[in-house]
């Protein structure tokens, strides 16, 4: 029994190296948020088995649980970076699939369509504004390449509410549309998908959208992106005790393995 339990501890050991490792590889990743491992202890016994004979017999893996706490923003000058100032998430379509994705990497930029995609190609999604209203249901944010005098565009500017306002040459200005940011009852339920992006599951919910600095939702820093939540110092302390965790366990194997020897030897 002790030799699978401490098999299992070995394999418990890994994974928490896995995860502490993956945390210190993305520790310069724009939008990453860290994640931890959280264990659960297993016992052998019944309903029917005196409480004071149950045998714990080792420990699995309850759950890898990611920490969205918010990264330190770091200054760019691009009018299309942002940073998210508190709750919420970015959120970009897929051309291809139609697939929503959500993000806090705010690396963004326009494609020849005057379209505000990412480093993919997605689709960032936003309340266009018609006549100084907004819609409520979201779309591709895009900058119109004229305006209705036959500008031609120059440049974008986007503010702390998500209002993106588009400059062209006749030096008429308009906002063109609102940033969405999405919220969700459940956010440690997305499920990460790579590439800094999470899709929604049972667990996390619906997205929920609204415009930045409303119902509990953070501002927009225009010209800076959020960095990586890791925190290197921590992630090194959990490696050691991970190792020290794994080199225990098979310590313990040995002492398993020496202790049946000696018993086979004695009964030989």
């Amino acid at each position: 029994m002790s030799f699978a339990i401490s098999l299992n501890g070995i394999a418990n050991a890994q994974t928490e190296l896995n995860v502490t490792a993956n945390n210190l590889a993305n520790a310069q990743t724009t939008g990453f948020k860290s994640s931890s491992v959280n264990f659960a202890d297993l016992v052998s016994g019944s309903a029917y088995t005196n409480p004071k004979l149950i045998q714990g017999v080792g420990s699995r893996v309850k759950s890898i649980d990611q920490n969205f706490t918010n990264g330190s923003t770091v200054a760019t000058g691009s009018a299309t970076d942002l940073a998210i100032n508190g709750e919420g998430f970015f959120t970009v379509k897929n051309p291809s699939s139609g697939q929503m994705l959500y993000t806090r990497n705010g690396n963004f930029s326009l494609d020849a369509n005057g379209n505000m995609v990412d480093s993919s190609g997605n689709q960032v999604q936003g309340f266009a504004v018609t006549n100084g209203t907004a819609a409520t249901t979201i779309s591709t944010i895009q900058a119109p390449n004229t305006d209705t005098a036959g500008g031609t565009f120059t440049a974008v500017n986007i503010n702390g509410d998500g209002s993106v306002v588009a400059s062209y040459t006749d030096g008429t200005t308009m906002t063109v549309a609102k940033v969405a940011l999405a919220s969700f009852v459940a956010p440690d339920g997305l499920r990460q998908m790579g590439t800094q992006d999470w899709t929604t599951t049972g667990l996390s919910g619906t997205a929920s959208y609204n415009a930045p600095n409303t119902t509990g939702l953070g501002g927009l820093l225009s010209g800076s992106l959020e960095g990586s939540n890791v925190d290197v110092s921590t992630q090194l302390v959990d490696l050691i005790q991970a190792q020290q965790y794994f080199q225990a366990n098979s310590k313990a194997i040995s002492t398993n393995d020496q202790m049946i020897t000696s018993i086979m030897q004695v009964q030989g």
